[in-house]
């Protein structure tokens, strides 16, 4: 059996352990064994860390011309790719995320850093028309040192999200991962070194969310907190931000809806929107786990989602072949395996799915089927909460009024998909949606160029394309008389 990795975590120039030595352990879901063991950070960590930060941020980095920041940056991208299959193999080890995926995810990090080092030059002020005699102008400039708290589902890639335009807008930051997923956050932090950045600039730590994360929501050395997680810890974070009046940006939960009207491309939805609710083994904040079907396609829907469904290749995340592997832990499985017995004892009907698998080699892992439940009406649990698992509900609608309603009717709003062949529909529906990130015809969220962020309960602010820039800067105002 193969040692258990021992990583440090990256302060300033020093791969540090926690300050009095103590460490965990990562446990990969595939087999439930341990895959490294990682320093405990504590309070006397996050200072050490936010003290670099600082000093690097006094130094050379937010003092350095944009754009040989920007070409530190396009480094940064290069070294990444060059090590882009370590990374998706720790990724895919660490969480059970299927190798194909991790592999995608990977090259996104390269793509969102080329992007945001292109970016570090496109931050501008504006001059303004003031009624008194002068000259008025805005600069932005940067926060100073950030804090960048990722979760699990999607470690490196959320890291990635953060990291690029804190960095481009010039601050300092300290990356702190979810303790399910630290391995390719630490990895990503000595690449940082190792691409050239200044040592201080970008810092990881690991340890527990309430005593690492909550240390730097608290901390007055630290100007803004970008978080990515579900809506209770945001709120957490958001209470102790309050105590230093931090900059506070939040992608948090969702339970999106898919809507499907009669004249849309049945194959076309049936075919493509499994992966929109089961990718990542359905740990995913965008996902499509509401799919609101016009009544009189609904059972032809519920046929042709069942089979495509149960063509999703489930199996070890080390074969190119997975589609979908294990839940990130026993612990969230179980969590999972309650909704789908809450939805069976509210009324709804189980189609497919909603069992462990027992395939050979599976059956160790934190495995469970992708499940997809009929007839689920809008007061049931499985329709209301985000489940972050495999599991996705079926709702008949009459209206294009009900349909917008019931998609509505949720705390959350982050993303969505509308499927029909009338455009003037699709865009009323799309314009209807109280939801951040809509898609027609598809299910893509993401684009590195483009805006993504929630309404409601859904989070503040935008992460990704030029927007989110502009949470990590401070935008000063310079009036000069002349009369």
């Amino acid at each position: 059996m193969t040692s258990p990795l021992q990583p440090k975590m990256v302060i300033g120039d020093e791969l540090a352990a926690a300050a009095d030595g103590r460490t965990f352990d990562v446990v990969e879901p595939h087999r439930g064994t341990v895959v490294a063991q990682v320093p405990l950070g504590a309070q006397e960590d996050v200072d050490r860390a936010v003290a670099a930060a600082q000093r690097a941020f006094e130094g050379p980095w937010s003092s350095m011309a944009a754009s040989d920041r920007g070409r530190l940056m396009l480094r940064f991208a290069q070294v990444v790719q060059d090590h882009e299959e370590e990374l998706a193999q720790l990724e895919s080890r660490q969480i059970g995320k299927p190798i194909r995926g991790a592999r995608w995810e990977v090259a996104q990090v390269a793509k969102v850093l080329e992007f945001y080092a292109g970016a570090t030059t496109k931050l501008h002020g504006s001059t303004i028309p003031v009624s008194r005699p002068g000259f008025d102008f805005t600069l932005r400039e940067p926060i100073g040192v950030v804090g960048l708290i990722v979760p699990w589902n999607f470690p490196i890639m959320m890291a990635a999200w953060k990291v690029g335009p804190a960095l481009a807008a010039g601050n300092t930051a300290i990356l702190k991962p979810a303790s399910y997923s630290p391995l390719t956050a630490l990895r990503l932090g000595e690449l940082a070194l190792e691409a050239g950045l200044p040592a201080g600039v970008l810092n990881v730590i690991t340890g527990p969310g309430p005593v690492v994360g909550g240390g730097l929501a608290a901390h007055a050395g630290i100007g803004k907190i970008a978080f990515t997680g579900e809506t209770a810890t945001g709120q957490e974070i958001m209470r102790t931000a309050a105590g230093t009046i931090k900059k506070v940006t939040l992608e948090l939960g969702g339970k999106s809806p898919n809507i499907v009207f009669a004249d849309a491309d049945l194959e076309k939805f049936a075919s493509t929107s499994p992966y929109a609710v089961f990718d990542n083994c359905g740990q995913d904040c965008c996902a499509r786990s509401r799919i609101l079907v016009e009544r009189s396609v609904h059972d032809q829907v519920v046929e042709l989602f069942a089979k495509a469904t149960q063509a999703v290749v489930v199996g070890d995340p080390a074969d190119p072949a997975t589609e979908v592997g294990p839940l990130v832990s026993f612990k969230q499985r179980a969590t999972v395996e309650s909704y789908v017995e809450s939805g069976l004892a509210e009324g709804a009907r189980l189609v497919t799915g909603g069992i462990r698998p027992t395939m050979d080699g599976l059956t160790e892992g934190a495995y469970l089927l992708p499940t997809v439940f009929d007839d689920m009406t809008p007061g049931m649990r499985i329709s209301r909460e985000e489940i972050f698992g495999p599991v996705v509900g079926i709702t008949p609608f009459d209206t294009e009024e009900e349909a917008l309603r019931l998609a509505n009717d949720s705390p959350y709003g982050l993303s969505g998909s509308i499927w029909t062949r009338d455009m003037a529909k699709g865009l009323r529906a799309a314009k209807a949606l109280r939801s951040g990130v809509i898609s027609v015809n598809c299910n893509n969220s993401v684009h590195v160029e483009a805006p993504f962020g929630g309404y409601k309960q859904s989070g503040i602010g935008k992460d990704l394309g030029m927007e989110s820039l502009e949470g990590y800067t401070e935008l000063k105002n310079v009036f000069v008389d002349i009369s």
